[in-house]
């Protein structure tokens, strides 16, 4: 049959033993002669690598089995759904991160990269699962459940980015007071000051604020810690105090000599560029813009003075004026806007390959392997070129080592030079909190060093990823509960997500367990205990070779659609790109999902027993995660079960 566009042809062949492997380990002739069994099946719950990937810990299999129907919400006294499948799965995915539909749109997705579908044709779609829920959770009002009683205790908050309404989220929900104190007109720290709204739009980012908010946490904004009110203000109103003031000084060009001979007013730091755009104080740049970066700040950077463009005969002052924040530009005809000619160098491009494409794309020169060596003045101090120098730079044992180029010198022309090769914290007022490297150090509760009550979390700990700083909110909120308490803060889990709870679904079907008495040696006939059944999510990660890959079939994976933008359709062009998936798209999106580390009903084990040993438990006790068990009396220990168990759900373990 000869090929058509619509037919793709993979090499599909995933296959436990290779051709010819016949020959028996010495373990296996034991079983196969014996008249029982030393191995039989063993159910163990393992973290898959979307999960052990992910920097806020959420439950990603979890929710994408409610998706994909797996497992259902639960279900009231007459019998019906107390919710939705969309309901029930975002609470689900609520549990670890409250801003699902920002993160669905923005996060890089560490999760996708680590995903065992990669091994069979592409990662499952998890942030446009994400993204559809997050968006339906908007559009039908859902609001969180907030606890019945409080504690009494209360908490500060220095800062209202991702990392400070994270904490103040599940602290909420731990029934502490929590109040944020923001030195900004509007909470939301670089998800709404770093990041363009055509990419995080601000009607979706104040919907998932507010629903923070509404669960009682009190805002102080313009208000800065360690000049509008003092440390000690806060140790003597406050029972614990988090630091989530993010890094959003901008750190300025790597340039060799005296800072101050670079110093102009035209070149600027990406954060105070891209503040000023979202403040809406800058609606036009220069003619000629080169951005020092490679991340995504960078892309974001370029992307924007793209779309502001220029206009003829503006003064150049104007935008250097609204960039500093002493005005706004009052430009009395957009319609005479012109594209800038925006150029992008970098020494080690990190930026992600459809970033990079869709920038080129619209018309942006991207410069890889050139490094920042001057800054080129004109009599009136201002900056007119950027002089670069050609290198080479990898990574060594986790460090950027940069070889230059002698002879490559050049210079770029340069109307606005923004630097964007990271950010800095402002420890103004409260210095006691540097720990002497620009940062806040803290322990693996995130409790900052030698401050008893205080944690931190976010870029003061470490600059990365705003989901990194949503998990580093949830974790320090355990800690600050487990103080307010008095208690001993315990340490946490190697593999420290959120994971499927067996137990919450047996309590939901009403299945109560007795009081184990004695050895629990031989309890598969028990109704003390779940029947060899083991829970390792805190401590194993379960790799794609302990699945079995031939079970899954190439499926496509469904893409969201993305508006692709040129040179001349990107300017004045502010319109969210990024459109969610339809409820079809998400739930055959969902169903790619391979489950790893967790039984998803295939019937495989029960159809392939040669003993009939493995059955499917009585609907009556049937759930997710408990769909089959074994009969020892009848198990030779062959191994098949777990040789065709398409998850690795099924283990072999000792037994009689």
């Amino acid at each position: 049959m000869s090929a058509t566009p619509d037919t793709t042809t993979e090499k599909l062949n995933f296959r436990r033993y290779k051709e010819g492997d016949t020959t028996f380990k010495r373990w296996q002739e034991q079983i196969f002669q014996a008249s029982y069994s030393y191995k039989c099946p063993t159910y163990v719950q393992s973290t898959p690598p979307c999960q052990g990937s992910c920097p806020s810990g959420e439950d990603i299999r979890g929710y994408l089995n409610i998706v994909r129907g797996i497992e259902k919400p639960p279900v009231g006294a007459d019998g019906k759904p107390t919710m939705t499948w969309q309901e029930y799965a975002w609470r689900r995915l609520t549990e670890a991160n409250p801003l699902p539909a920002v993160m669905g749109r923005v996060c890089p997705a560490p999760c996708e990269t680590g995903c065992n579908r990669n091994q069979v044709e592409d990662h499952v779609g998890i942030n446009s699962v994400e993204h559809y829920l997050g968006d339906w959770a908007i559009a039908n009002n859902l609001k969180f459940k907030a606890p019945e009683k409080k504690t009494g205790k209360k908490v500060a908050i220095i800062g209202g980015g991702p990392a400070g309404l994270s904490a103040a989220y599940h602290l909420s929900l731990k029934g502490h007071s929590c109040t944020i104190f923001d030195e900004h007109e509007f909470l939301g720290g670089m998800m709404r000051y770093g990041i363009p709204g055509y990419r995080t739009p601000r009607d979706t980012l104040d919907a998932e604020i507010q629903r923070i908010l509404d669960l009682g946490v009190e805002v102080h904004l313009k208000t800065r810690i360690g000049t509008d009110v003092t440390l000690e203000q806060l140790r003597v109103s406050y029972d614990a105090i988090f630091l989530g003031l993010g890094a959003q000084a901008g750190r300025a060009l790597p340039l060799p000599g005296d800072p101050a001979d670079h110093a102009a007013p035209n070149v600027v730091t990406a954060t105070s560029f891209l503040k000023a755009f979202n403040d809406g104080r800058l609606k036009t740049v220069g003619h000629r813009v080169v951005v020092v970066g490679g991340g995504d700040t960078s892309m974001d950077v370029a992307t924007v003075a793209r779309r502001l463009g220029h206009i003829e005969k503006v003064n150049p002052t104007d935008f250097e004026g609204a960039i500093a924040g002493h005005m706004a530009q009052d430009v009395a005809d957009i319609s005479l806007r012109q594209g800038a000619e925006v150029t992008l160098t970098s020494v080690y491009m990190t930026a992600s390959k459809p970033e990079i494409e869709h920038a080129q794309a619209e018309g942006i020169a991207i410069m890889g392997g050139w490094m920042p060596i001057g800054v080129v003045k004109g009599p009136d101090g201002r900056a007119t070129a950027l002089r670069v120098m050609q290198c080479e730079a990898k990574m060594v044992s986790g460090r950027l080592d940069i070889k230059k180029i002698e002879g490559t010198e050049k210079e770029l022309p340069a109307d606005l030079i923004v630097s964007a090769i990271g950010q800095a914290v402002d420890f103004t007022g409260i210095e006691e909190f540097n720990s002497g490297k620009g940062m806040v150090a803290a322990d693996k509760n995130y409790q900052v060093s030698g401050k008893p009550g205080v944690f931190a979390g976010g870029d003061v700990i470490r600059p990365h990823l705003l989901t990194t700083a949503v998990g580093h909110g949830a974790i320090a909120a355990d800690g600050i509960d487990q103080f307010l308490a008095g208690q001993e803060m315990v340490r946490r889990p190697k593999i420290d997500v959120h994971a499927f709870d067996l137990m919450r679904k047996y309590v939901e079907k009403g299945i109560q367990f007795g009081e184990v008495k004695g050895a629990a040696h031989g309890t598969d006939k028990s109704k003390e205990v779940v029947h060899n059944y083991e829970n390792r999510s805190e401590r194993y990660v379960i790799p794609h070779d302990q699945l079995f890959l031939g079970h899954f079939q190439y499926t496509a994976r469904n893409k969201r659609h993305i508006t692709h933008l040129n040179k001349d359709s990107a300017l004045g062009n502010f319109d969210e790109r990024l459109d969610a998936l339809s409820e079809a798209a998400v739930i055959a999106e969902a169903k790619r999902c391979m489950s790893c580390g967790q039984c998803f009903e295939c019937d495989n084990c029960v159809v392939y027993c040669p003993q009939t040993a493995v059955y499917k438990v009585k609907k009556t006790e049937s759930l997710t995660g408990r769909y089959v068990a074994t009969d020892y009396d009848k198990c030779i220990g062959c191994h098949i079960c777990a040789d065709v168990c398409p998850t690795g759900y099924i283990q072999m373990g000792l037994g009689e």
